[in-house]
């Protein structure tokens, strides 16, 4: 955006030799997209950034002054601009359509890669088989933060609470020998067993008791709801597993 005269900012932001606040980058970025002329004052050091807490009766910086009035952090910055500022503990789904389309376009890149096709059996089956090693790296990031969550609602983890450290490791081991086509004799029952016990659980906790709980699938720090997400999680295992048990008698062939 064109810098328009007369819109004119001030902006104070920590700028040390070993530590540039990112909320101070944001700011200076954003008052610049705006079209104002910033007056950009760096604070050296902890002694100034002290000191203009004090003059100021602040508590963090980065601070924003536009025609003398103070605007407060980046957070608030957002809001005088009209921009949406996220709420850190809010519910969202972004990660988990970020992680099922990444699966997406991997599997149709390797598909492109093995046969030059887009469009084969074997990209859907690594859409799959992609989609759920995926969602075991998340797990696996927060093993610990994962099975808490995870005890909410499976039936076989509050029952057996091992069963909650195992499930990552299982999932992940499963997408990959799928992706694999190797030990089909392994992953199908694994898949078969964690799918049918997380679909039940998640249908029986949403479905049937009404309760309103954070999904464990894409990880312990996750803000996603639990229902459908999770629940399509354990259908694709389930439909995955059979599939493989199907695949060997002709049904659906290859690319």
């Amino acid at each position: 955006m064109a810098t328009v005269t007369g819109k004119r900012a001030e902006l104070h932001r920590m700028v040390m030799q070993e530590h540039t606040c990112p909320s101070g980058l944001k700011s200076l970025d954003l008052l610049k997209r705006e079209g104002y002329v910033v007056d950009d004052h760096e604070l050296t050091s902890r002694v100034e950034v002290d000191a203009f807490k004090k003059q100021h009766d602040v508590e963090t910086t980065p601070q924003t002054f536009v025609e003398g009035k103070r605007i407060g952090g980046y957070g608030d910055l957002l809001a005088f601009f009209g921009r949406e500022v996220k709420d850190k503990g809010a519910t969202t789904y972004t990660p988990v359509i970020a992680l099922f389309l990444m699966a997406a376009l991997m599997a149709l890149a390797a598909s492109w890669a093995a046969f030059g096709n887009l469009l084969t059996v074997e990209a859907a089956e690594w859409f799959v088989a992609i989609a759920m090693s995926l969602l075991a790296l998340q797990k696996l990031k927060d093993v610990e933060g994962f099975a808490t969550m995870f005890l909410n609602y499976d039936l076989l983890a509050q029952r057996w609470v091992r069963y909650s450290y195992i499930y990552p490791f299982a999932e992940a081991m499963a997408g990959i020998l799928m992706i694999a086509g190797a030990l089909m004799w392994l992953s199908i029952p694994v898949a078969l067993f964690i799918g049918t016990i997380g679909a039940v659980s998640v249908f029986k906790a949403v479905y049937i008791d009404k309760r309103e709980l954070k999904c464990a699938c894409v990880g312990g720090d996750s803000n996603v709801p639990l229902g459908f997400v999770s629940l399509t999680e354990n259908l694709m295992m389930v439909g995955m597993a059979f599939w493989m048990l199907l695949k060997p008698m002709g049904v659906g062939g290859g690319h």
